[in-house]
């Protein structure tokens, strides 16, 4: 019956859009109506007083009858939090899964255990039997993860918001739900838009489905290098990248952009009509002085700067050509050709200026009216001449000429800085999520707070993966005000593999509390001693049998070669191999780590981060001794 209804709807936005009415409109809903077909209807709540509400991506109505709840509407919320000890009304939870538009599994939570359970299917069934301990226990597991999420989800848009979260805690996926849940209760976010900043192109690709699938298709989605059309072909050092990172660099760039106005210690000479005017350098910095104190970016400020210079100029001439006094002898006072009559250059300047004088001899009088004047100023503005001077004064800059190429990732927030000060302008959003945010350096973030002035942002990462030079060590860095919230449970990474990792954080990060694990794999992780790397990999990849399989690696090139796998990596394919930093946010049922003491010499965090992709096994290939840190994992 829903999906009848979701096909009625798409039917309608088909044939006005087939009509030609406000096709943007219609091809925007008809995309979300088709972005919403697979887990269209995801659970119900069978409620103490009777009702039950079905619960999904989007809401659909009949008339005015509810037939399906948006997950983000007030009335879907115990969906997410309610509880045996606070059950909020509700008397049974049912999870349902589908595939295409079949239901494959339903999963029912008895939340009132004092109704009555026929009927139940599912774990709740056997939950239903067993005693308060156990089933407390493991609800108390179920219950606090969805709590800390749904609290984060539902935050108050206002302000900065951080999560720090270890592996596997979900912090994409609260971050996504989070966009979603204020795309839906905050209107005027559709208007302003939504921007998502990830680590890499390979993780948008992860995740580009994701909002979608919530019911949102308008959000748009970047790296911080994608926000510019630059070509990054450079890697820079450590040393430098951390230089170039560090928020200092604003001042040394805006101090770069000022001193691209010349200001001379000697007077200027300006060609003008074959008239050489004089500029005094204490009316260049005068006109300097006038155009910085309107506080404009670079290029709009230079015309300011024109303004003044060309007046000025404008004014001498004027004061040349109204020294030249007429009397009725024909006698010239205060300056003129020796019969009282102007110039040759002066007549020629005034035409230039399309004033036409008659020679009048009839006592003293202004020769040029505002009028006049204005067209003088125009005149010289107009000059090639003139306007090669101001140029050589007060030049027009591009990011480019300042930050010279050719340009690294660390660059990019470097040109974006440039960019404001020289009065480049960018789109602005209402809202911005950035995602492994501990990689953000401090003029990255110059640069993503310009494209959202009002402050509001979801900031998601964890220090304990900070694999960039230039990224944070805490959140000090972070626009202020923020608030910062905790996510504690780590749901993808199995006790096993999360007992070795913790030993590497508590050597590296000792003062970083990891996330609990609820959940056991039964494999046990393992080493693999090889000199000859690659040979091992291929065999390993011939015995793998179910499921993706990830090998991560210090560097991929050579070992993509040798073993006939993509780069950049396809997620879609059985067997992916990427660098640490591509596979931050990541998560495979196995991973390999190749070379794990060339991994540790990067940092400590990125082996961390490729430890802690597995959500069932994880094992380790060396060339040489495994690194201390890893001795406890089993020979294989």
């Amino acid at each position: 019956m829903l999906y009848a209804r979701l096909d009625a709807l798409r039917h309608e936005a088909a044939a006005a859009l087939a009509r030609g009415h406000t096709s943007d409109v219609w091809r925007a809903e008809l995309a979300r109506l088709e972005a919403v077909e697979e887990g269209l209807c995801f659970g119900r709540l069978d409620l103490a007083d009777g009702r039950s509400v079905h619960i999904g991506r989007i809401s659909l109505f009949d008339d005015d009858e509810p037939l399906l709840v948006d997950w983000r509407a007030p009335a879907a919320r115990p969906f997410y939090t309610a509880t045996a000890a606070e059950p909020d009304g509700v008397v049974r939870r049912r999870r349902i899964t589908t595939r295409g538009r079949a239901v494959v599994s339903v999963d029912d939570e008895l939340l009132d255990l004092d109704a009555p359970g026929d009927g139940l299917v599912g774990e709740a069934a056997l939950l239903a039997a067993l005693t308060a301990e156990r089933t407390g226990r493991m609800r108390d597991v179920v219950t606090t993860l969805q709590a800390e999420q749904d609290r984060i989800v539902r935050d108050d848009a206002r302000g900065v918001l951080v999560v720090q979260g270890g592996p596997g805690t979900g912090k994409t996926a609260v971050a996504l739900h989070r966009v979603a849940y204020l795309l839906y209760t905050h209107e005027h976010l559709r208007a302003r838009g939504v921007l998502v900043i990830g680590p890499s192109e390979v993780f948008l690709d992860y995740i580009g489905q994701v909002l979608p699938g919530l019911g949102e298709n308008r959000v748009v989605t970047a790296t911080v290098p994608g926000l510019r059309s630059v070509a990054v072909t450079e890697v820079d050092s450590v040393a430098e990248a951390e230089r170039k990172g560090r928020a200092d660099m604003a001042a040394r760039l805006a101090e770069s952009v000022r001193a691209a106005v010349r200001l001379p210690e000697e007077p200027v000479d300006v060609e003008f009509e074959q008239e050489v005017l004089r500029l005094d350098p204490a009316v260049v910095r005068r006109a300097v002085r006038t155009a910085r104190e309107t506080g404009l970016p670079h290029n709009q400020a230079r015309l300011v700067f024109q303004r003044e210079i060309v007046a000025a100029l404008a004014g001498e001439l004027v004061g040349r050509m109204e020294a030249v006094v007429f009397t009725a002898t024909g006698e010239a006072l205060d300056g003129g050709s020796a019969d009282g009559r102007l110039g040759e250059a002066e007549l020629r300047a005034l035409a230039a200026a399309g004033v036409v004088l008659g020679q009048e001899e009839d006592g003293p009088r202004d020769l040029l009216d505002e009028v006049d004047r204005e067209a003088l100023r125009t005149a010289l503005l107009s000059d090639a001449g003139v306007r090669d001077a101001l140029d050589e004064l007060w030049p027009t800059l591009t990011p480019a000429e300042v930050v010279e190429g050719p340009w690294s990732a660390a660059d990019v927030p470097l040109l974006d800085e440039v960019a404001a000060l020289v009065g480049e302008s960018v789109p602005v959003f209402g809202h911005v999520v950035v995602d492994e945010a501990q990689e953000l350096s401090g003029m990255a973030w110059r640069m993503l707070v310009r494209r959202c002035p009002s402050r509001s942002m979801t900031v998601v990462g964890d220090l304990a993966q900070t694999g960039s030079a230039a990224g944070a060590s805490s959140w000090e860095r972070v626009p202020r005000p923020h608030r910062l919230a905790q996510l504690t449970v780590n749901y993808r990474t199995p006790v096993e593999i999360m007992t070795v990792a913790v030993e590497l954080l508590a050597r590296h990060h000792p003062a970083l509390r990891p996330p609990r694990s609820v959940r056991a794999s039964g494999e046990v992780p393992w080493r693999l001693a090889a000199a000859d790397v690659p040979g091992a990999l291929a065999t390993l990849i011939a015995e793998h049998a179910e499921g993706k399989l990830a090998i991560i690696a210090p560097v991929v090139d050579e070992l993509a070669a040798a073993l006939s796998l993509p780069v950049p990596p396809d997620l879609t394919g059985d067997v992916v191999l990427l660098t640490p930093a591509q596979a931050k946010g990541l998560e495979f049922d196995v991973v390999v780590i190749a070379d794990p003491v060339a991994v540790l010499a990067a940092g400590p965090n990125d082996l961390y981060v490729a430890m802690t992709r597995a959500t069932r096994q994880l094992g380790v290939v060396h060339p040489g001794p495994v690194p201390p840190e890893l001795s406890s994992l089993v020979a294989r």
